[in-house]
């Protein structure tokens, strides 16, 4: 539960973000941002796999690149779905999906970066004495 509260934040943040970086993205404040996160995050969920099943050939053919078309629509869709926040023209809204991206992919990989740390500090402190290093010598001995 905390892991997707935590996601929901960060996505938060990446949608403040894109409203700070462009002029045609509007945010009233940061419950529109943290609601419009809660309405990507759903429509990411249940509407993003059926459109890229049904663009999969151009996908395909776009090396991947059509995925962002489908960010934008999914922004779009947002963006008459939360009152607040408001995105003008496609090319902002294919703008602002890049900068969602960018931004979520890189607070995601700080904290997933901090959470190994951790929880390698800890576990490894615990199971130090479960192994013992041994050098093998001359012949057959090892110590």
């Amino acid at each position: 539960m905390l892991y997707i509260i935590i996601r929901w934040l960060i996505l938060t943040m990446a949608v403040l973000s894109a409203a700070y970086v462009l002029d045609g993205v509007q945010v009233r404040s940061f419950w529109t941002a943290f609601f419009t996160a809660a309405a990507l995050g759903f429509m990411n969920t249940f509407f993003r796999p059926i459109l890229l099943i049904l663009t999969l050939p151009i996908n395909v053919l776009t090396l991947g690149l059509f995925t962002f078309i489908i960010n934008a629509l999914l922004i779009m869709m947002a963006s008459g779905v939360v009152p607040g926040f408001d995105v003008v023209g496609f090319w902002t809204a294919i703008l602002a999906a890049l900068i969602i991206s960018i931004v979520n992919w890189i607070l995601q990989a700080f904290l997933y970066e901090s959470a190994d740390k951790l929880f390698y500090k800890f576990v490894r402190r615990q199971r130090s004495e479960d192994y013992i290093d041994l050098e093998k010598k001359s012949g057959d001995r090892w110590e």
